[in-house]
């Protein structure tokens, strides 16, 4: 099969890089070669899957030596769990420079050594999605990643995020091929959040590929730095991350999305109660006038 490459978004927090070294794992069970980069500063993209605090990363790696030309595709590359193939392309010490410049030269830096000629069939990019600065645009900006997959809540600024990415999406799909691939709704059993993700899916023009029940096995695992998949591969929580997996195997629905307005947002959040109806007779009034 020829290479897939998936960029997984969505905002800090939303479980992004848990659900993305989840689905990785069973995707790698189900006998896929695959390769994580992690795109975030945090470099937290592949410890479930190398067992590992952090992964020492391509930044990081480039500093010590001298320059990213120093380096040997060996020096960043690590293999975990099942033979996932783990980068990180990490970021400067806070407060110095742009942290999206690390992942321009993490992913320059694997083209260049030939990272992506070996039988792969999967890349995962591990994305921050509050911030949609140039850097972290990468993925879809250069046309790197093709399937853009969002993780996201029935909260409403996961929401919100959502609707910021497939803005970025639209902006550099009509130069190139990259397309929205699905909402991943990771449950935080929010009322009616199934229905709402799916309301959210529609309305962008895309599909809620799967929705993430919400289960404390994740965090038994993560606990010991591993996947679901690999601490306790009966758990039914390790069949939702199957399931998730064989689905994005088999999706063939690639979309330009139709971002919503504020307002289309806001009154999709009304609907669903998520957030109140405005009441302009009060705006503006201080406690002693209401």
């Amino acid at each position: 099969m020829a290479l897939r490459q998936c960029a997984i978004y969505g905002k800090g927090g939303i479980g992004k890089s848990t659900t993305t070294q989840n689905l990785v794992a069973a995707l790698a069970e189900a006998g896929k070669k695959v390769m994580i980069v992690g795109c975030d500063p945090k470099a937290d993209s592949t410890r479930l899957i190398l067992h590992a605090k952090a992964q020492t990363s391509v930044m990081q790696l480039a500093a010590e030596a001298g320059t990213v030309e120093d380096l040997e595709l060996e020096d960043v590359l690590s293999s975990g769990y099942r033979g996932i193939k783990c980068v990180e392309s990490g970021g400067p010490e806070p407060g110095v420079g742009c942290a999206g410049r690390g992942v321009i030269t993490a992913i320059n830096f694997l083209e260049e050594e030939g990272a992506y000629e070996e039988d792969l069939d999967f890349v995962f990019y591990d994305v921050l999605g509050d911030v949609v600065c140039g850097g972290f645009a990468m993925p879809i900006r250069e046309n790197k990643a093709q399937e853009i997959y969002i993780v996201c809540s029935g909260e409403m600024m996961a929401m919100y995020a959502a609707n910021n990415i497939s803005k970025g999406i639209v902006k550099y799909a009509n130069s190139g091929g990259v397309r929205l691939a699905g909402l991943i709704c990771n449950s935080r059993n929010t009322d009616r959040e199934d229905e709402l993700i799916d309301a959210l899916a529609a309305k962008l023009g895309t599909q809620m590929i799967h929705f993430v029940p919400r289960d404390n096995m994740v965090q038994h695992a993560e606990i010991r730095r591993m996947t679901v998949i690999e601490y306790d591969p009966t758990h039914k929580q390790a069949d939702e991350y199957r399931t998730l997996a064989q689905k994005i195997i088999n999706n063939k629905k690639f979309v330009i999305p139709a971002p919503l307005t504020m307002d289309e947002l806001e009154e999709l959040l009304m609907e669903f109660g998520i957030m109140e109806q405005e009441d302009e007779s009060i705006v503006g009034k201080t406690a002693s006038e209401l």
